[in-house]
């Protein structure tokens, strides 16, 4: 038996996750599979989408992966509409699709710094408004926004994925005060150095594990099963009155 909270409001919710293939993306579908909702989930990555959707396919609902491209606006709001032919209007929305690759100013060119914006920002708000008719008629709904401590903690080496992350803050408290007439809570949960499997493969050094050791409060690696743990909850009707805020995950590094 788990020793983790369930939420009975999340039971035959539509859920959509974006960037759902792998990483952070992967738990939160997993997460919320587990508590009984429907989970549609769209990403780039089509093998790594359809072995996932199979492995869930025995849950209460068995999610439906759509293979899509998040920078590609009409691509996006096709796959929003597939998600909601299958299981019906949508009331969570996890943007948490991004891609925190290293770039050094000097190499930083008008397209790429373009491309950054469409992955790690554009999509967010294209995708919330999508579904934010759907929230209206069903008198509420719930969208989270993913950020990152990456700007909070000046880090350099990629100066556009920082600028689109501190920019997902003031994407969020425009979109709750927009959206907060109709019950819909719009939020930012902010990850810490999160231990996912590209992120050890890739970014991880014995000097980056020094870093998390002197920022961390709490020295132990931080999980996606912890940013998903607080997804729920903000996807839950127990943050009913949550809205507009960072919700901060980073084992208290900032």
């Amino acid at each position: 038996m788990s020793s983790f909270a369930a939420y009975p409001s999340l039971v035959d919710r539509t859920v959509l996750v974006t960037g759902g293939a792998t990483g952070i993306g992967a738990c939160l579908v997993q997460e919320f599979a587990g508590q009984g909702a429907k989970v549609g989930f769209i990403d780039i990555a089509r093998e790594a989408g359809e072995a996932l959707a199979r492995e869930l396919a025995g849950s209460r609902h068995a999610p439906l992966f759509v293979a899509a491209d998040l920078t590609d606006t009409p691509a996006l709001e096709a796959a929003i509409a597939q998600v909601r032919a299958r299981f019906g209007p949508i009331r969570a929305l996890m943007n948490n699709a991004a891609n925190d690759q290293r770039h050094r100013i000097e190499d930083t060119t008008p397209e790429y710094w373009d491309q950054a914006m469409a992955v790690n920002l554009k999509h967010q708000f294209f995708a919330a408004r999508a579904v934010a008719q759907d929230m209206r008629q069903a008198g509420g709904g719930a969208i989270v926004n993913f950020g990152s401590i990456s700007w909070k903690l000046k880090q350099g080496g990629m100066p556009a994925y920082t600028t689109a992350k501190a920019a997902v803050q003031g994407l969020t408290r425009s979109l709750a005060r927009d959206f907060g007439p109709f019950r819909i809570r719009v939020n930012t949960l902010v990850p810490g150095w999160v231990m996912t499997d590209k992120q050890v493969r890739l970014w991880l050094t014995e000097e980056g594990k020094a870093d998390i050791a002197r920022g961390q409060c709490i020295n132990e690696p931080l999980m996606p099963q912890h940013i998903a743990h607080m997804a729920l909850f903000l996807a839950a009707d127990d943050s009913a009155m949550c809205t507009a805020q960072d919700f901060v995950v980073d084992g208290g590094w900032t």
